[in-house]
């Protein structure tokens, strides 16, 4: 039987909203709504599952005073 592989979060290029709460300390739903803008260049879709970017989240987060 295939046992899935754990992967630590930093080593991921792509993290799902819950991993990236926990990554960013930032709420899921803060997350979401984030992601909701079609302006948001940390998110890429696959079917309706929504992915961030780690390394352009990084990079947002960096610009950002308050969120």
């Amino acid at each position: 039987m295939n046992k899935p592989i754990d992967i630590p979060i930093y080593f991921k290029q792509n993290l799902t909203i819950e991993e990236a709460a926990v990554y960013s300390n930032i709420g899921q739903g803060k997350l979401r709504e984030l992601t909701d803008n079609d302006s948001c260049r940390f998110v890429i879709w696959v079917g309706k599952k929504r992915l961030i970017k780690r390394k352009l989240f990084d990079e947002y987060i960096d610009k950002q005073f308050s969120i």
